[in-house]
């Protein structure tokens, strides 16, 4: 019968990862292609997340697919290697992939568990990490991880960690305040783009101690030191400036959920509504949006571009605090 094999039923995960071998091998999905995310296998085969992550691993195991930051998983290259070499049977749901383990228990360490979950969170985003998963990539059994980690919390906050470790500052650090302000959240932006997950680990309200953090808060307390503020705006000061980078950042990842969840990209996704947008700007009760909008004109509209929200939103914040702090724009 199909999906078993004398009389054993074949795991849910290698008949999902068979079906999408299959539309791989038949030209559906050409190298270079986005598969479907653990969120759209979840949803379209109805299983868990944990079962999902599993069929991706098989896949890029198999050497079918690989993760690609900011986008996700791919198919992969005609002369992609397998991470693990899969025995005899792969090519079939009926036989389940037999795999020679990448890493070995012995070789196994938590920096290597870390960076291995940075990489699946920033291709794949928090919501596809489970420690079977980051077990499966790296080769090893599924519970060795567990003796590095004692659980996901814990091993998100080792990622983020190591993502705020990325944070660069010049060796000779400006005198100025609001230089120094600036370097600070243009840095921590930084890190935020190259790991879009980082604005989801925990709410303002409960900070992480991290050390890489507390060295960002450092950073940023030193400007604002000697300018005569009380303890408490200082603090508040490093909060709204990091509030903000965090706030803004939340839509990296959402963006890229929302292209997984409906596979369509942004410029898609506003073309798809375009009609109900036309219908809101021509009812005549909105003049202004109808103006602004309609200025642009033809194939020139306009094009929501972060990096420069995020300038022009940080702009505006230091000249507020400048401002506030006696326009001592310059100098301690």
């Amino acid at each position: 019968m199909a999906g078993e094999v004398a009389g054993k039923s074949v795991p849910p995960y290698l008949r999902i990862a068979a079906e999408l071998r299959g539309r791989i091998a038949g030209g559906e999905l050409a190298p270079g292609d986005r598969v479907p995310s653990t969120r759209q296998i979840a949803q379209e085969w109805n299983v868990a997340l944990a079962t999902a992550t599993k069929v991706l691993t098989t896949l890029r195991q198999e050497g079918l697919v690989r993760a690609q930051p900011r986008v996700g998983t791919v198919v992969a290259g005609p002369d992609r290697q397998p991470e693990a070499a899969p025995g005899p049977g792969a090519a079939t749901a009926a036989a389940p992939a037999v795999t020679t383990p990448a890493t070995t228990d012995h070789e196994l360490t938590r920096d290597r568990i870390v960076r291995a979950a940075v990489a699946i969170a920033d291709a794949e985003g928090l919501s596809a990490l489970s420690m079977r998963g980051i077990a499966g990539r790296l080769g090893v059994a599924a519970m060795s991880p567990y003796r590095y980690v004692n659980s996901k919390d814990d091993l998100i906050c080792l990622m983020a960690d190591a993502a705020f470790a990325e944070l660069s500052y010049p060796a000779a650090a400006p005198e100025d305040w609001r230089q120094r302000l600036e370097l600070g959240a243009r840095a921590l932006w930084a890190v935020h783009r190259a790991h879009p997950w980082l604005a989801h680990i925990g709410p303002l309200t409960r900070p992480l101690a991290l050390p890489h953090l507390i060295a960002y808060s450092e950073w940023m307390l030193t400007a604002l030191d000697g300018l005569g503020l009380s303890p408490a705006t200082m603090l508040d000061v490093n909060v709204l400036l990091y509030s903000y980078v965090q706030g803004t950042a939340v839509h990296l990842e959402r963006e890229k959920q929302a292209a997984g969840d409906t596979g369509l990209s942004g410029e898609q996704w506003m073309d798809a509504h375009a009609a109900a947008f036309d219908a809101l700007t021509t009812s005549g009760r909105y003049p202004v949006f109808a103006r602004v909008t309609g200025s642009f004109g033809g194939d020139n509209g306009y094009d929501l571009r972060l990096d420069e929200v995020f300038a022009l939103g940080l702009t505006s914040m230091l000249d507020g605090l400048a401002l506030r702090f006696g326009g001592a724009e310059t100098g301690r």
